[in-house]
């Protein structure tokens, strides 16, 4: 979308977007922070912390950036930390966080592998939470960044798929317990070019597939993404809590 076009629906507003240096997280980062918003930006490496933090104030966006590996318990502090004494609140937080160490098959996956996946997939972003919880003000809004797969789990990351799935329903559980001050929802992303999905979307055949498995002939965006993504952190979604937006072009995605 153009920026002319874009609104401030997040002027005054401070947003967390955890995995944000680039692909769907930095796009995240980057539509509330064209919105107006105040944005927190992290990854596990400094210098793509600091490439991240210098495109975004190009664009006139107020950020600041953090190393933040979502595993390391003193590192999530941090975050937190240094985003409180900086501006004082959190309104938004996005995990964003993930890992697909593995294209083994559920039963040949090593333990050390579910137990990296559940860790960062699932775990990180409830501890990330507790952590968060009392600074998030009356009227903010936690976003999950869920996944086409946790609906319909490719072969090759079906264990990644079934950690999307958990987080259906820690959207649910989340949403009942920091209702009515925070909302909780979901995003889903469908399958898009990305660093972290090249392996699978820059293999043309199985690209040709995917595309003809929406209803829109086409991948999604990281742009894609972050527009359903702001729309749900953002008061126009504020009588929408516990709930998946699906965003994958019409591919099936029931439970």
């Amino acid at each position: 979308m153009e920026k002319s076009k874009i609104g401030k629906r997040f002027e005054g507003k401070v947003a967390i977007v955890t995995a944000s240096t680039q692909g769907i997280g930095f796009s995240i980062a980057e539509r509330l922070g064209l919105e107006g918003a105040s944005v927190v930006v992290s990854s596990r490496k400094q210098n793509n912390v600091d490439e991240a933090v210098e495109k975004l104030k190009a664009k006139g966006i107020e950020v600041f950036g953090i190393v933040c590996h979502v595993s390391n318990e003193q590192q999530r502090k941090n975050l937190i930390d240094k985003t409180v004494q900086k501006y004082g609140k959190i309104d938004v937080v996005v995990s964003n966080a993930a890992a697909n160490p593995s294209v083994d098959v559920i039963l040949k996956t090593k333990e050390s592998v579910l137990d990296k996946l559940w860790d960062i997939n699932v775990k990180a972003s409830i501890l990330l939470l507790q952590d968060a919880a009392p600074h998030l003000k009356k009227g903010s809004s936690v976003i999950l960044i869920s996944s086409i797969a946790g609906y319909q789990p490719h072969k090759s990351m079906a264990m990644y798929g079934v950690t999307k799935t958990a987080l259906l329903g820690l959207t649910k559980a989340l949403a009942g317990e920091m209702g009515p001050d925070t909302r909780v929802n979901s995003v889903a992303p469908g399958f898009v070019p990305t660093h972290f999905a090249d392996f699978i979307t820059s293999n043309e055949a199985i690209r040709k597939t995917l595309e003809d498995n929406t209803m829109l002939n086409r991948l999604g965006t990281t742009e894609d993404m972050a527009a359903a993504t702001a729309f749900l952190a953002s008061d126009d979604a504020s009588y929408i809590t516990g709930e998946t937006l699906v965003v994958a072009g019409g591919m099936p995605s029931r439970l």
